[in-house]
């Protein structure tokens, strides 16, 4: 296997420090409050940014959400590719890409996803045969970026009772009420404009197939890890340049041993992070079973993002303790992230399943 980037890859990830490391302030991020920063997300759609990723592959979108994570951007960016660019791309109609992908791509779409799966359930409806032929009804208590999306991408149970499948429902229609919503704001611990779905027998339209679930849930997952992983290095270099300039008893902070350890052990786990991460999407753009390994970088980036970020504020001494501080936001985006992906031991549960079925070929 070889993570190094491509020409294209390498200069998709420029692109987006510079516009991440000159948009995403402190200052902008404050003013932003929970929601969305609509200026930074225009101008990194009229980048390109956002279309790029079906040229870079997902490990491009990885190393894309790095850079967002180290400056905890408060954009919508890995949910319009994991839940929305990718999964059109890869599962839908041509009539579906012709329609959705061009508004993905600069941004006029935003998707939003009702993941980790806790299925609606759809029924046959031939009345909304123009939006699908199916209607979804069931509760999702908070979705990431919803309050900014105009469709959402719903798992949800088929008649049958036993296949799960994708479906893209319009959440634009949410603002005003109907069978989808209104959306009920909720916060997270994150700042991620989250909101409660309400699904009564809302119109929506298939995307792919019985395998199309399981194949965007290992996206997002090594998506998310791929932000985790940046979120965690921007933690540590504030850390890094904290403890160095710092200086206690006439020498840096960073001189002492405990600090040095702690440091050298947050920098293992991102490490860790970004490699499975980097793994996960190198086999998917492979076209590999990579199933296994998404679960593998979602449970370092669970794990291990949580430490990262707690030494990271730690490693701060009292100035650790501001809320105020830029350091606090990556620890609440790290432990929103760790919430979001699972606990580490409902993903060691899911991996240890998907080894032991028997079905390694699709793993």
């Amino acid at each position: 296997m070889d993570f190094t980037p491509t020409p294209e890859q390498r200069a998709a990830r420029e692109l987006a420090a510079s516009i991440f490391g000159d948009l995403s302030t402190h200052e902008r991020l404050k003013a932003a409050g929970t929601g969305c920063d609509p200026e930074l997300w225009k101008t990194l759609c009229a980048s390109g940014l956002p279309g790029a990723v079906e040229e870079v592959g997902l490990l491009g979108l990885v190393l894309l959400l790095e850079e967002q994570g180290r400056t905890t951007a408060q954009v919508p960016y890995a949910s319009t590719c994991a839940y929305g660019l990718l999964p059109v791309a890869a599962h839908g109609t041509d009539e579906q890409r012709a329609r959705l992908l061009p508004g993905l791509r600069d941004g006029t779409l935003v998707a939003a996803g009702a993941f980790p799966p806790r299925a609606a359930t759809a029924i046959r409806d031939a009345s909304c045969d123009a939006q699908g032929g199916w209607r979804l009804t069931g509760t999702f208590p908070a979705v990431p970026w919803l309050r900014e999306a105009t469709h959402v991408l719903v798992p949800a149970r088929l008649p049958d009772g036993v296949e799960t499948g994708c479906f893209l429902a319009e959440a634009g229609a949410a603002r005003s009420g109907g069978p989808v919503g209104p959306v009920a704001p909720v916060e997270l611990t994150a700042p991620w404009s989250a909101g409660r779905l309400t699904l009564a027998g809302a119109p929506a339209e298939r995307l792919g197939d019985a395998d199309t679930c399981a194949s965007v849930l290992a996206v997002a997952r090594t998506a998310f890890a791929g932000l985790q992983a940046g979120v965690c290095a921007g933690s540590l270099a504030r850390a890094v340049e904290y403890t160095t300039s710092r200086e206690q008893f006439g020498r840096p902070l960073a001189a002492n041993q405990g600090v040095m350890l702690r440091a050298a052990d947050a920098y293992m786990d991102t490490e860790a992070i970004r490699v499975t991460a980097y793994e996960a999407a190198w086999r998917h753009d492979e076209r590999l079973p990579a199933r296994t390994h998404a679960l593998t970088a979602a449970w370092w980036a669970s794990e291990a993002g949580k430490r990262v970020v707690h030494a990271g504020q730690h490693l701060h001494g009292g100035m650790g303790a501001d809320l105020d501080h830029p350091v606090h936001r990556h620890f609440l985006w790290g432990r929103q992230l760790d919430a979001y992906l699972g606990s580490g031991p409902e993903l060691l549960e899911e991996l240890g399943e998907l080894l032991t079925d028997g079905d390694r070929e699709a793993a």
